[in-house]
């Protein structure tokens, strides 16, 4: 496809962008989506500095595109961690949970790319005034700590809101899912299951076997009563949260401590919290990170171009023409 401002701001190949994910996020994985034409992202979590260093560090072993870093705003270490992308000189950092605007003025003087995630269009407006050069607007949809507003609404809101690239993320496997995003205004998409359920992925084979078997319905959201509500795949641990968010939430937020290690890591079912959106239900195969995004690059096109033809039939059967309309098809 032709390049957007996703493509230039990023300087990659397609506007497909990897989620950045806790433990599953590594060198490995970002380093596929990276080579594959999308920009890949290290998930640095809790990470402390050195450890971020050492990912860095190998994703450059293993990847000469850009690639990026995300930074969780409630880490301790997030300080540390802002000075070490600048002096690493990596090319774009996105930001969760938080405003990264104390961050902002360093990162843009080092020529770093800011993209915060956002779960609301105030937020967006927000993060337009202090200097980010473009946003993802992640629906509850998603896998992982979730807003309350769907991708549908928020994306659409979101576009209209700010005037600088839009990002959807939250509930998108597939290229059918990015031409509804790109209709509503969206320039790119994030994804971060599609990407877990990859030959590349270093997650425990568990996880993987997981996300195939689980149909649209099969996620929940735990930790709501805590604070942190996050969508996590069904499972006999998940249910034992939410019985225990009615009853201790004391006993909830310490079975819940490391939990997300477990499950990427250590594919444990009976102590993991497998973060993952409800696009779950439309992913039935493990693919090379290659095949994921030429699959849907070929599919968004199709899906534009369905969308064109109905378009016209629509046009026709109303008795407009293209003029009227104010659309060339």
């Amino acid at each position: 496809m032709k390049m957007n401002r996703v493509c230039e701001l990023l300087n990659i190949e397609y506007p497909i962008i990897m989620g950045g994910m806790s433990w599953a996020g590594t060198p490995v994985l970002a380093a596929a989506v990276s080579n594959a034409g999308g920009l890949g992202i290290i998930g640095s979590g809790a990470m402390k500095r050195e450890h971020l260093k050492e990912a860095i560090d190998k994703i450059r072993a293993l990847t000469d595109r850009p690639f990026g870093v995300n930074i969780i705003l409630v880490s301790p270490y997030a300080d540390e961690l802002v000075d070490l992308v600048i002096e690493e000189k990596v090319p774009v950092v996105t930001f969760g949970a938080g405003n990264p605007g104390k961050y902002m003025s360093k990162l843009k003087e080092a020529g770093t790319k800011v993209i915060p995630v956002v779960a609301s269009d105030n937020m967006a407006k927000m993060m337009e005034r202090i200097g980010a050069d473009a946003v993802i607007a992640e629906g509850m949809e998603s896998g992982g700590h979730i807003g309350e507003v769907t991708t549908l609404v928020l994306v659409n809101a979101v576009c209209k809101a700010v005037k600088i690239p839009v990002i959807a993320a939250g509930g998108i496997a597939d290229g059918r899912a990015m031409a509804a995003m790109f209709a509503l205004g969206a320039e790119g998409i994030q994804m971060g299951t599609r990407f877990i359920a990859t030959v590349e992925a270093d997650t425990h084979e568990n996880f993987k076997k997981l996300i195939l078997k689980s149909s649209i319905r099969d996620t929940v959201v735990t930790g709501a009563a805590l604070g942190h509500p996050a969508r996590v795949i069904e499972t006999r641990f998940a249910k034992k949260v939410k019985e225990l968010e009615t009853k201790s939430l004391q006993e909830a937020e310490e079975v819940l401590v490391g939990s997300l290690r477990k499950a990427v890591v250590d594919g444990n079912i009976d102590e993991g919290s497998f973060m993952a959106g409800q696009c779950v239900g439309l992913i039935t195969e493990i693919k090379t990170v290659k095949e994921v995004i030429e699959d849907i690059i070929i599919e968004f096109h199709r899906a534009i171009e369905d969308l064109i033809e109905k378009s016209r039939l629509v046009s026709n059967s109303k008795g407009f023409n293209d003029e009227k309309v104010g659309v060339k098809i």
